[in-house]
């Protein structure tokens, strides 16, 4: 049995019942193969078997008082799992569906993601099972309150910034940040996403759904096409997909469906974007709400039938595992020429397959959804200098970013055997700076 198949085997043993966490680990170190054929010395030191053990797991009881006067329980995560280039850095997810085997791929993921942006930011991740959805101004402020008191003490600007992620907006952070000012009486840039009147930064509320079409639109122009004029489905309404929409939109696409938990919407004519921004960052209602602006368009129940809508060019921004084989193929056989992801890890690894095996271009989210937490970083340094930039400067510094991690993945997936895969590419060149800086450290 080889290095990487030990190295994943113990991963699961250690780790039951966490398939997530196992299917990033598994993409992870099957693309390094090659890396780890020409640094045997990785082997000698282990090295994979530290770089997939966090370094530090936090559980935690997070009890707040809803607005009957009721006393409610959550358990709360933050997973520390890498700072070899810099403190811990990943956002915090709160919906009932986080577990700590999700907020460990979620960390794992953001090791490399981290990497790529090529600022000095470790990998990290937390949240809780909490859902913000239905729930007061005033519930979502003592739940939040109670969060920060017990995570405040594993977290700092030089320690551990932690972001927002789903059920994780401005307000959460507004509120998590207050209480953090109040307990510690210090003002730093321990949280990102914060409001442009305390230490937010323009464009990160855009970071990710711009980065992303900025990324592809790199993708796409080295094989001679474009977002002009084509047609484009994006999956999900939060931020990411508003955005990417937005950019998408601004390049000359046509958007003409997106989705939500519930179901999706599909306009012909193209998705009118002020009233999905209405509806989702002023409503905050249902996706469905759109046919009641544009009758003509169509809602259909369950988000997935969303990838039988033909299109060019695919972007799959809700959740994980929200693309499998079936739909894959379904783009494929509807002439796709794109798939794009904004989500952490939205494509199964049989869709991923699919794509690769025909020759679709595909990017995958630890390169091309490493926009947000990359204006993340750039609000650390706005905060460390008590200064901000202007909305053209941060937008241009994104461009920047992503379309050098473009290139670097691109070149490492050249480099090492596999050109034009961009899957590997991203692995190894993520994986580099990190091994280089985990040798250099010793055995920590």
């Amino acid at each position: 049995m080889s290095y990487v198949d030990n190295v994943l085997q113990r991963v699961i043993k250690l780790n039951p019942a966490e398939p997530e966490f196992h299917q990033a680990v598994k993409e992870v170190l099957e693309s390094l193969e090659p890396v780890i054929e020409r640094h045997p010395e990785y082997e000698q030191l282990g090295l994979l078997e530290r770089l997939t053990e966090p370094e530090r797991q936090v559980i935690f009881r997070v009890p707040w008082v809803d607005d009957n006067g009721n006393v409610q329980v959550n358990r709360g995560f933050r997973v520390q799992f890498n700072s070899a280039i810099g403190p811990y850095k990943g956002g915090l997810r709160f919906h009932p569906s986080v577990n700590l085997g999700i907020i460990k791929f979620l960390a794992f993921e953001q090791i490399f993601k981290n990497s790529l942006t090529g600022l000095p930011i470790g990998g990290g991740k937390g949240g809780s099972d909490f859902d913000p959805k239905g729930k007061s101004d005033g519930e979502i402020m003592r739940f939040c309150q109670s969060f920060i008191t017990e995570l405040y003490r594993h977290i700092g600007a030089d320690t551990d910034v932690p972001a927002g992620d789903i059920g994780v907006g401005a307000r959460e952070i507004g509120y998590m940040y207050g209480q953090y000012k109040r307990i510690r009486n210090a003002y730093e840039g321990v949280l990102t996403g914060k409001g442009l009147t305390y230490g937010g930064s323009l464009v990160r509320k855009e970071a990710t759904g711009y980065g992303l079409v900025y990324f592809v639109d790199e993708m796409i122009k080295a094989k001679g096409k474009s977002f002009e004029g084509s047609t484009v489905v994006v999956s999900g309404s939060g931020n990411v997909a508003i955005y990417a929409v937005e950019k998408a939109q601004a390049l000359g696409a046509k958007v003409v469906a997106m989705s939500d938990s519930g179901g999706y919407i599909y306009d012909p004519s193209g998705i009118r974007l002020d009233t999905i921004k209405l509806i989702k960052e002023v409503q905050r209602k249902r996706i469905y709400e759109y046919t009641e602006y544009h009758p003509e368009a169509e809602y259909h129940d369950s988000f997935t039938g969303i990838w039988n809508i033909p299109c060019d060019i695919a972007l799959p921004c809700a959740t994980q595992n929200e693309l499998d084989k079936q739909a894959a193929l379904t783009l494929v056989s509807n002439g796709c020429f794109a798939v794009g992801e904004g989500a952490n890890m939205p494509s199964t690894p049989e869709a991923v397959e699919v794509f690769l095996n025909n020759g679709i271009l595909f990017s995958p989210g630890k390169a091309s959804n490493a926009g947000g937490v990359a204006v993340s970083a750039l609000e650390m340094s706005q905060n460390s200098m008590r200064y901000s930039w202007s909305f053209e400067e941060v937008d241009a510094k994104l461009k920047d970013i992503m379309v050098n991690i473009y290139r670097r993945a691109s070149e490492a997936a050249r480099e090492y055997g596999h050109e034009g895969n961009l899957v590997v590419g991203a692995n190894i060149a993520g994986f580099m700076k990190v091994a280089d800086a985990m040798m250099a450290q010793g055995i920590v």
